[in-house]
């Protein structure tokens, strides 16, 4: 079974000589970088160097430069040359969406909403053609809407994310970047907590972050046995009322206890 990315790594596209080694990082996905890690002076470079690396077969997603900015249109000139299956698209709203999709048809697009403009038009994004997976630009949605910080206090943001995502039929989102980078347990009970709030991935700013975050979306041995009894229990009850861990199993429990092995890519017992 395929699973769906738990973690996602960025890679600056001005340095090709790390594209290879994202992949071996153990990420799920890796995002090569024409936005933010690249410089205006650099944009034309690492493009090239972007091509040419789905040229020879490389793998991965691109996050293209935002719609009002002059390299909108080259980066999507140049990616439809190239064979790739997905596209991040930052500031994300309805009409960037949408004019991506009409130059990279049959791509799959993550929605990186960063900005007030995108979290005001989140419901009618998520269910644009094409697009597969909602993202949350922490960092850029703080600087926008002048919220100082980027951890809980941008949490009623996540929420409506997970909540659109959910009404759109989209898979859980993708939450934003840790900025910590030596302290595994910040990181660590960040995902742990971004978890609880309803997601199902993060974006990863260094190799060491990966790990982690694998880990932190993944279910536990804990859940997945009571997840393998509650279905278990289930099937010997044959439809009758039944309990487990002394307690009463209802239809909400029931699914929980799929989606977990779902999660970890195991079937029913």
């Amino acid at each position: 079974m395929m699973r769906t990315p738990r973690s996602y790594l960025f890679v600056p596209g001005i340095m090709p000589e790390r594209f290879a080694k994202a992949t071996g990082s153990g990420a799920d996905a890796i995002i090569l970088d024409l936005e933010d890690a690249v410089g205006p002076g650099a944009k034309s470079e690492a493009r090239d160097h972007v091509v040419a690396w789905f040229g020879r077969g490389g793998r991965g997603l691109v996050r293209v430069n935002a719609a009002d900015t002059p390299w909108f249109q080259d980066d999507l000139a140049a990616l439809s040359r190239c064979d790739i299956s997905a596209v991040m698209v930052p500031k994300a709203t309805p009409d960037s969406l949408s004019a991506v999709a009409e130059k990279l048809p049959g791509r799959a697009l993550i929605g990186l909403i960063e900005t007030a403009e995108g979290l005001a038009a989140l419901r009618r994004s998520a269910t644009c053609p094409g697009v597969s997976r909602l993202a949350f630009g922490n960092l850029d949605f703080s600087a926008d809407t002048r919220i100082p910080g980027t951890g809980p206090v941008l949490d009623p943001a996540r929420f409506e994310i997970v909540l659109a995502s959910r009404l759109a039929g989209l898979v859980p989102p993708v939450d934003g970047v840790t900025t910590e980078l030596r302290d595994g347990g910040v990181l660590a009970e960040e995902v742990a907590r971004s978890r609880r709030l309803g997601f199902g991935a993060k974006l990863c700013i260094h190799p060491a972050q990966v790990a982690f975050t694998n880990d932190g979306f993944t279910p536990s041995e804990g859940e997945v046995a009571w997840a393998r009894r509650v279905l278990s229990a289930l099937s010997a009850a044959d439809g009758s009322v039944v309990q487990v861990d002394g307690k009463m199993v209802d239809k909400p429990l029931i699914d929980r206890a799929r989606q977990v092995l779902a999660d970890t890519g195991r079937g029913p017992p």
